[in-house]
């Protein structure tokens, strides 16, 4: 099911086999939450070179919802995404987006943010709903603590979280039985992965993974990071945490973060990747563009990391973002990243892009989101080039 390719250092490349198809690591998955990568089709994402997408099992349960989603095939048919797609529980959104959520031992009673219904998500539900959308790789439930609780809070968190992951894992496990399947027969089936929390406490976090491996699940979730706290405390933890994990199963980072972040944490042997920010910079005119030739800003990313430099130099050497609705690129006429290799990104310039974000124009956003997810992309592919390449 996962096979590690080759290793530098901790870092490593590896393939992760899906029902829908192998996807190389480290992998960087572009969000799309509600079926959608925002402004682009399924085909441009595949285009941009995304062998993965993220949706999210708290907004497809509520918007198409179950019995559409059954009706329909799962979100990749009604999407038209023909490749893997990983969901993440919903834990997060009750947490962060529900409002009067009340958490207890069988699960959360949340209103919905878009019209104020009463629903109910427990780990038993959860699967339901991945299972519903269709996932090729599904996520245990989970309690997730905000990112400046108290000591106590990650405990009982983290407790909770080991005792739904026992259920997910149950439910998941029934439901294959259902259909003539077995968990321990990967091929052709979707994985379920477990989820590390414990807030910023080493401690915490072992015994955390130290109980999911004892319960037994295809990867391991990184969670509860990128929530608040310290990216010091983010970058201790996301390396303490490696040690605790199987060698041949993927590890997967939940929500991180910064071009330089995900650098650090492949460097520290972390496959796999989500985030907002490609897609939620774009949209306010934020561009990442490569200080040079991608090749040699990801190997001097990649090396600083290694040495421990701080995240502030793998930054600098890796990217620049720029505001495109700066004034100052008003008549820039130079490509908005001559070092991208879309045809957009030297097709269009900066005074265009600026022009578009000034006045409304949807186009602006996709070319913003092109430029961004290919970022992030490309940052990945020179990244298992590194690494293979010792």
């Amino acid at each position: 099911m996962f096979s590690v390719l080759s290793k530098h250092g901790d870092a490593r490349t590896g393939v992760l086999l899906t029902p829908s198809g192998a996807i190389e690591t480290p992998v960087f998955m572009p969000i799309a939450t509600a079926g959608a990568v925002k402004t682009l089709t399924a085909d441009e994402v595949k285009t941009l070179g995304a062998s993965v997408i993220l949706g999210n099992t708290y907004h497809l349960l509520l918007r198409p919802g179950v019995e559409t989603l059954r009706t329909v095939g799962g979100m990749k048919s009604l999407m038209n995404w023909h490749g893997p797609m990983l969901t993440d529980s919903g834990g997060y959104q009750v947490s962060s987006l529900a409002t009067l959520n009340a958490t207890d031992e069988d699960g959360v009673t949340f209103q919905s943010h878009i019209d104020g219904a009463s629903i109910r998500l427990t780990p038993e539900v959860s699967m339901e709903v991945q299972a519903a959308i269709g996932s090729d790789i599904r996520m245990q439930f989970d309690d997730v603590a905000a990112g400046i609780s108290t000591r106590q809070r990650y405990d009982e968190a983290m407790q909770r979280s080991l005792r739904w992951a026992k259920r997910s894992k149950d439910a998941f496990v029934k439901a294959l039985q259902e259909q003539g399947r077995d968990f321990e027969e990967t091929s052709g089936r979707p994985l379920l992965f477990g989820i590390v929390q414990g807030g910023t406490h080493e401690d915490l976090r072992q015994t955390s993974a130290m109980g999911l491996r004892e319960i037994g699940f295809d990867g391991y979730a990184i969670g509860g990071l990128s929530v608040g706290e310290e990216r010091e405390d983010a970058f201790r933890i996301a390396k303490r945490i490696v040690w605790d994990l199987p060698v041949e199963q993927p590890r997967y980072f939940m929500g991180g973060g910064m071009p330089e972040e995900i650098v650090y944490y492949v460097s520290v042997g972390i496959d796999m990747f989500d985030c907002v920010l490609p897609t939620r910079n774009a949209r306010h005119g934020q561009i990442f563009v490569w200080k040079g030739e991608p090749e040699e800003c990801v190997l001097n990313a990649f090396r600083l990391a290694q040495e421990g430099a701080a995240d502030t130099r793998i930054a600098e050497a890796l990217y620049e973002k720029i505001n495109i609705t700066n004034e100052r690129f008003t008549t820039d006429l130079s490509p908005l990243d001559a070092h991208n290799d879309i045809a957009s990104s030297h097709q269009f310039s900066r005074a265009y892009l600026r022009h578009l974000f000034r006045t409304g124009e949807v186009l602006g956003l996709r070319l913003a989101t092109m430029q961004n997810i290919r970022f992030y992309i490309r940052m990945m592919e020179e990244l298992r080039k590194v690494i293979k390449q010792g």
